[in-house]
């Protein structure tokens, strides 16, 4: 569970009724059911027509990725790596082949399998690159339709408003009316926006910090595969690896597994 999603939404939501009630605003002013159901439904029936109805229906378990810690196991990687790469120069690169079975990181499992099969260095790195290519672009549509939908619901917000000032203008006679009907059809540029800056933009920009993490991950494995294949030294090859991990990490791990 990604605590810091759920801070964020619920401290950002939070701010907003704060401010409302310590400016000595009444909270009940700011909610309508109709301007909610026009910004939210609104929006996202019109990023149906965006794009396509599956990617429009599986928006929201995307959504249930922000709220989950993604864990990529960079030093359990380097650490498996390492053993390899230390059992392939004993025993040669076929004595992985036993090694294999109990790996549960497929694209791993995959690039030592070409590894093992006695695939050329070069056709290993394009097959994983193009494979890491593929995943980045399919994590790209994704953030795309969660981007498509924040771009809709101010616009949505905005007829809203503009639906509400046309029955307001229509009614003017009714000069009390004036100033809760301008505030009524102010609702939906509110909600609009809310829905856009405190919810879909920062749910893309974690979904986006989440693809570059796990294509580090993955570039990671490349080079660890390519490393053993070319029987690089065991503490050459660690050290590789470790520049993928963040200063403090990597100060850890090297204390860990470099001692000698």
């Amino acid at each position: 569970m990604d605590i810091g999603s759920y801070i964020g939404v619920f401290g950002a939501f939070g701010m907003v009724v704060f401010s409302v009630l310590v400016g000595g605003g009444n909270l009940m002013s700011i909610i309508d059911l109709p301007s909610f159901l026009m910004v939210v439904l609104g929006s996202y029936f019109a990023l149906m027509t965006a794009s396509s109805l599956p990617d429009a229906l599986g928006i929201w378990n995307i959504f249930g990725r922000t709220f989950k810690l993604q864990s990529y196991n960079e030093q359990g990687i380097i650490q498996k790596m390492m053993a390899f790469s230390e059992k392939a120069r004993r025993e040669g690169l076929l004595a992985l082949e036993d090694e294999l079975e109990d790996l549960d990181d497929e694209f791993m499992k995959k690039g030592l399998r070409l590894m093992v099969d006695g695939t050329d260095a070069s056709v290993i790195r394009d097959l994983m690159e193009l494979e890491l290519s593929q995943m980045q672009a399919r994590h790209g549509e994704r953030i795309a339709t969660v981007g498509g939908w924040a771009a809709l619901a101010p616009g949505l917000g905005m007829i809203g408003t503009v639906v509400g000032l046309i029955g307001m203008l229509q009614n003017l006679e009714d000069k009390a009316r004036i100033g809760p009907n301008m505030a009524l059809a102010l609702i939906t540029t509110l909600y609009g926006s809310m829905v856009s800056n405190l919810l879909l933009i920062p749910f893309g920009e974690k979904l986006k910090k989440h693809d570059a993490k796990e294509s580090t991950t993955k570039e990671m494995v490349i080079e660890g595969v390519l490393s053993i294949q070319a029987g690089e030294n065991t503490r050459i090859l660690a050290l590789k690896l470790m520049a993928y991990l963040t200063p403090a990490v990597r100060k850890t791990m090297e204390a860990e597994l470099l001692k000698d």
